[in-house]
């Protein structure tokens, strides 16, 4: 069977499983229409060249109907060997030509999605339903104006305490500190104004998919919170989701929000105001919650939220988790501080032709990808040697712990043991470095690591007290060992996390 024949019941299959309809049912009238026949016009297409200078007659692959029966979307179909956006101009024809606004442009295995009104084509996992269509249609956002808020340092500040400037205890700078202190206040650091600037730009140029390639500690949330009011005051946003991957994460982010933006915007945890979310502002969730036998799809619109804001984006859009991510329309801002390239030093045009599953996969994992950032270059990036460099972090120091035991779980062998089985025999056993800790114990080398992390934690230079220090352990209950042991030795604040 040719290809592009192949790729035609695919489509056909996708639609279908979308909610649209090729002929007349009992959920309504048939709003498919197949290779609809169209005459391309010099009046149509004046800003596309001389080469389009004289009427031709096309036909639009698959075009799909509005409610009223009217032209809602071209779909331009190519063959599974070729890369869907070869028909991007030819699709921008025939859509200028019905007067639409979206196209979908696929091979059956590879599929985008086309606003013309807010950007670049987006990769997209699966076609969007009719109702989809519809949310979209209605979301209208003003990018003039986010692209011209002014956003200082103070941008956060304003909302919670909009008169501080003329406030005597900040007037007086011996009292400042105390006053910064006593109200909370959260000024933005340059590189977080330049984040928020980067934004602006993006948005003026037309993008509406956005990625933060920021490191660890330099304040990730707060940039989300000046980001949040800058869409909100704009008219870009009327509500934001905030998404997570761990419990611990949700609490975090609901409460530094509530502290950010008190005053001006609400903000819920989800699965706490499972009735009432709708009052806020921000609504913060776990990926898993809206997952959870697709709750994303039976309790939510995909208009509700017109901001999607995924922290630990590079896995939030990895598996299912990517069906929650697509599914709601307006704007989508990842945060990370470890992107996954995908398609790094990859020949597309090789895959395409001999395996072009591969290169969905590929695709639809691909961080820079999903975020509009194709050429492997994020939105904004401060990395931490940026951070290191202008004082906001310290460059970590790596500890050899390494005991015999640990260099042979590390190995390809393996760390062998001899154990008695149910019957006393004596039997070899053989544990890898993914057992440590839940199924091989070693308390002398928990000891041997409790004693380099000692001999090396960080030390103030003024007064060599032990300052912040970080260990990373390989589970929770690999954490509470670790914690009883340093207890013995020192008074360390220890909490531990995967």
């Amino acid at each position: 069977m040719p290809k592009e024949a192949q790729a035609r019941i695919k489509i056909n299959k996708l639609l279908e499983e979308a909610g649209w309809r090729f002929f007349d049912s009992a959920d309504g009238k048939a709003n498919i229409v197949l290779e609809h026949s169209v005459k391309i016009t010099k009046r149509n297409l004046s800003d596309f060249g001389d080469d389009f200078n004289k009427t031709k007659t096309g036909f639009i692959d698959f075009l799909l109907l509005d409610k009223q029966g009217f032209p809602f979307i071209v779909l331009e179909a190519k063959a599974e060997n070729k890369n869907p956006l070869f028909g991007k101009e030819q699709a921008r024809q025939y859509t200028q030509s019905q007067h639409c606004r979206f196209i979908i442009l696929s091979n059956g295995n590879s599929h985008y999605f086309w606003d013309l009104e807010r950007g670049n084509p987006q990769v997209i996992y699966r076609f969007p339903s009719p109702d989809l269509a519809a949310g979209l249609s209605l979301f209208t956002p003003n990018r003039e104006a986010l692209a011209n808020e002014t956003v200082a340092d103070d941008y956060i500040v304003l909302t919670k305490k909009p008169d501080y400037k003329t406030d005597p205890t900040w007037l007086n700078e011996t009292s400042r500190p105390d006053f910064i202190k006593t109200y909370k206040l959260r000024f933005l650091r340059p590189y977080q104004v330049k984040a928020i600037s980067a934004i602006q730009k993006a948005v003026k140029e037309g993008k509406d998919r956005f990625l933060f390639e920021m490191a660890t500690g330099t304040g990730k949330t707060l940039v989300s919170a000046a980001i949040i009011k800058l869409f909100r005051r704009t008219g870009n946003a009327r509500r934001t989701l905030f998404l997570v991957d761990r419990l611990e994460l949700e609490k975090q982010a609901q409460k530094n929000f509530e502290d950010y933006l008190k005053g001006d915007y609400i903000s819920v945890i989800y699965k706490e105001n499972r009735d009432d979310w709708r009052k806020a502002d921000i609504v913060v969730s776990t990926i898993q919650t809206f997952l959870s036998n697709n709750r994303y799809k039976r309790h939510f619109a995909p208009n509700d939220f017109d901001l999607v804001i995924s922290d630990e984006a590079h896995r939030s859009i990895s598996g299912n988790s990517r069906a929650v991510f697509e599914y709601f329309i307006g704007y989508k801002l990842g945060l990370t501080a470890t992107p996954k390239d995908y398609l790094k030093s990859i020949n597309t045009a090789e895959l395409i032709a001999n395996d072009p599953r591969e290169l969905e996969r590929r695709t639809l994992l691909d961080t820079y990808k999903a975020f509009g950032c194709e050429t492997g270059e994020p939105t904004f990036r401060y990395s931490l040697l940026d951070g290191v460099r202008d004082g906001y972090l310290i460059n970590p120091i790596v500890a050899d712990a390494r005991t015999e035991i640990t260099a042979q779980l590390l190995s390809e062998k393996g760390y062998a043991v001899i154990v008695q089985d149910e019957e006393g025999n004596e039997v070899e056993e053989v544990f890898i470095h993914r057992e440590f800790e839940k199924k091989f114990f070693s308390e002398n080398t928990n000891h041997a690591f409790c004693k380099v992390f000692l001999d090396n934690a960080l030390h103030d230079p003024i007064t060599g007290e032990i300052g912040k220090t970080i260990v990373f352990c390989v589970s929770q209950n690999h954490a509470a060992k670790i914690a009883q042991i340093l207890n013995q030795y020192a008074d360390i604040m220890f909490r531990g996390k995967y």
